[in-house]
């Protein structure tokens, strides 16, 4: 709780500093909301930092990784975020895919060198069950879904690059999927992994430029879950 708790003061301050410049796009609300949403994920991933049971077992966080995942669905099915517009789609922005592919090939070369370099140990048959699901279905969905929805609407000013428009939502939200892995309290103080930071933030922003440019979760759910696996499937 602790480690969420300056998470959400990280958030909260760098947004509003973010904001004060540039008010007349910026919304409170909407930044108090993204900060919910990260509460309630936290929540739900950890099982309520453990006061519930793990009814599913296993090696692996299962039953935090779907209770997450079944309310990141649940939110975006609201009127106010909508299923299509949080990038729960098959469909992709027309032309997209042609830009898109040459992009996830590099995503794949990426996590393929990684791989390469940090060579996993064996893995179990739930080690490779889990890191071929979960990590994407849930992650995904929350982070370039609705957590990314909700910063935009926070932050509604955008800049044309590279065929997208992009603002400081999109920014946040890789920031803060870095900062879910690198960042972190135990023994009394707070701990941060800037090589973590850098593999996790880095390619969050080519998920991003996906997520934007094809309308879609599909590719980033698709490669994040490759990225995740492919150490253990070599």
């Amino acid at each position: 709780m602790i480690g969420l708790a300056g998470t959400l003061a990280l958030l909260l301050l760098l947004g509003t500093a973010l904001g004060i410049f540039d008010r007349r796009n910026f919304s409170p609300r909407w930044l108090l909301t993204a900060a919910l949403l990260v509460a309630i994920n936290d929540v739900l991933l950890t099982r309520c930092y453990g006061l519930l049971p793990d009814v599913i077992g296993g090696e692996w966080n299962w039953q935090g990784k779907l209770a997450a995942f079944a309310a990141t669905l649940a939110i975006a099915a609201a009127p106010v975020f909508g299923l299509r517009r949080s990038g729960f789609t098959l469909a992709q922005a027309p032309g997209s895919l042609k830009a898109a592919l040459p992009v996830a090939s590099a995503y794949c070369g990426f996590f393929v060198l990684i791989a390469i370099l940090f060579p996993s140990g064996q893995a179990s048959a739930e080690d490779v069950a889990f890191q071929l699901t979960m990590p994407g279905v849930e992650e995904e969905p929350f982070y370039r879904g609705i957590l990314l929805f909700a910063l935009d609407q926070a932050f509604r000013a955008r800049k044309r690059l590279l065929g997208v428009d992009w603002g400081w939502g999109a920014v946040l939200s890789c920031f803060l999927f870095g900062m879910t892995h690198a960042f972190g309290y135990s023994d009394g103080s707070f701990s941060f992994d800037p090589v973590i930071m850098a593999l996790t933030g880095v390619p969050s922003f080519i998920a991003v430029w996906l997520r934007l440019r094809t309308g879609s979760l599909l590719l980033p759910i698709l490669l994040h879950n490759f990225g995740n696996s492919f150490s253990f499937l070599t």
